[in-house]
């Protein structure tokens, strides 16, 4: 009993911990995506520069969200905006921005992997968005790495960590503390890039390692490779790995894991290849429950005209339950999906005993979001374009928005509005409420593939080549 109290305490302490030293995509662990700001602005123009505070360039194509911790803003791109002239083609960028000005203060990068598009899809660059913790960030390069940075670069003048031999020690370049191959020491074989937002819990960090096909699709070719593992924070060091989903991974897997408490006792959820997800013990990897997010009767197609889907979207852990949709890559076009609400208190396969609620078929369409729960509602989005909010407790729709663009992103709740951008490059401003109502929406000028982030009472939002902050004149 008393190391069990011990435990829940710290558990405790640790999530205490989180909003003061951590930021990550989702803000906390359980991935909610509702932030607590205050006072952001609900209108700006691009082309007038009102309510810009600043703006700065950006690779070609930017999947990954911003990130901001320690008066620094963290964003992942491609390298068609070198910022170091030794450092050409195509590449895998994080960048360190001045949270203030945007100055740029240093970037970390890699080259592309020889396989090519199979294990590294050209000119996507980093699509991992990172943890961070004090003084060490965490992310997923194109490469297939778990990296381990110092926040502060070679911009500080030293070099931390075990880490000595770094080819680029400018100024300007990234401090690397610890790395993880996961190709090389893991044996797994990324389909089209590996994108894993990781996140962390004591000192452990939990990864998707994006494990998949090959170029064919139908091969796996490292069958037994982990498709969930959990990483010492401090060394790099892997303490369990699971390659569950097995001979069953249908695509690739480019989700991310989801960390919280249900009923007084932490879980790691990780959504699988095989459209499982999959909860499991933090500290062993043991499987607590496993539910299938797709109907008996769905069939997987090569090329999207099948009914069964991946998972692409991050599970959201709110009040003991799941949240999560499926999906499938979005080349593969618009299909019926599924959202589901799941009760996270079993125990085995509770596919059939933890549902909730479920909202899909004809009524929602395969996609990429994760959802935000606020006030009893929970806003979404799926690929077609379409923005829901439903009641939480139910799965009841309120209302159903039209943008008339792909949404890759997802909806964001903050200082009761809802924000979310499209592939056009528009970002609706809806107010967060059972009753429809749309404030505002803008152009950014650039397909807006991220999800906006705020912070001090500033919007920021990254386009495709862009990332700008919205703020209040003074």
């Amino acid at each position: 009993m008393r190391s069990a109290i011990l435990s829940f305490f710290l558990i405790l302490v640790a999530t205490a911990a989180f909003s003061e030293e951590a930021a990550m995509w989702g803000f906390t662990t359980e991935r909610n995506m509702v932030s607590t700001e205050k006072n952001v602005p609900g209108k700006w123009d691009p082309e007038t520069g009102e309510n810009i505070k600043w703006k700065v360039a950006l690779g070609s194509q930017t999947y990954a969200g911003p990130v901001i911790h320690g008066g620094k803003i963290f964003m992942g791109t491609n390298n068609q905006a070198p910022r170091n002239p030794k450092l050409v083609g195509d590449r895998g960028v994080i960048m360190a921005f001045n949270e203030s000005d945007g100055e740029f203060l240093w970037q970390s990068t890699h080259t592309k992997l020889p396989a090519g598009r199979v294990n590294d899809w050209p000119q996507q660059g980093i699509c991992s968005t990172p943890f961070i913790e004090g003084d060490r960030l965490y992310y997923i390069s194109n490469r297939c790495e778990v990296v381990c940075l110092d926040t502060e670069g070679f911009f500080d003048g030293e070099n931390d960590g075990e880490i000595m031999t770094e080819g680029d020690t400018s100024a300007i370049d990234g401090d690397v503390v610890w790395s993880l191959d996961m190709m090389a020491e893991l044996d797994v074989f990324p389909h089209n890039l590996a994108t894993c937002s990781p996140i962390g819990a004591g000192d452990l960090l939990f990864v998707v390692t994006s494990n998949g096909v090959d170029e064919g699709h139908f091969h796996i070719p490292s069958l037994f490779a982990p498709s969930f593992i959990a990483v010492n924070k401090n060394t790099g060091k892997v303490v369990w790995e699971k390659s569950l989903p097995g001979e069953d991974i249908l695509h690739g897997q480019w989700s991310n894991p989801t960390y919280g408490m249900v009923e007084g006792k932490p879980q790691v959820i990780f959504p699988g290849g095989d459209g499982w997800i999959y909860s499991l013990e933090p500290e062993t990897g043991d499987l607590i429950w496993k539910f299938d997010c797709n109907p008996k009767d769905s069939e997987w197609e090569l090329g999207g005209r099948g009914t069964r889907n991946n998972i692409i979207s991050t599970p959201v852990l709110y009040d003991n339950k799941v949240f999560i949709g499926v999906g499938q890559d979005p080349e593969h076009g618009e299909g019926d999906g599924h959202l589901w609400a799941i009760d996270a208190t079993g125990k085995g396969d509770v596919t059939k005993t933890s549902v909730v609620w479920h909202f899909g078929g004809k009524d929602f369409k395969r996609t990429m979001s994760t959802v935000s729960i606020k006030d009893d509602l929970l806003f979404t989005a799926d690929l077609s374009g379409y923005v829901y909010c439903l009641d939480v407790e139910t799965g009841k729709r309120h209302w159903k928005y039209d943008t008339f663009a792909a949404i890759w992103g997802s909806t964001v709740v903050i200082d009761g509005k809802v924000f979310i951008g499209d592939e056009d490059g528009d970002v609706a401003v809806i107010e967060a409420s059972k009753e429809f109502k749309l404030l505002y929406e803008v152009n950014m000028g650039s397909a807006v593939y991220t999800t906006p982030i705020a912070k001090d009472g500033v919007l920021y939002i990254g386009t495709r080549n862009t990332l700008f902050a919205i703020a209040r004149p003074e």
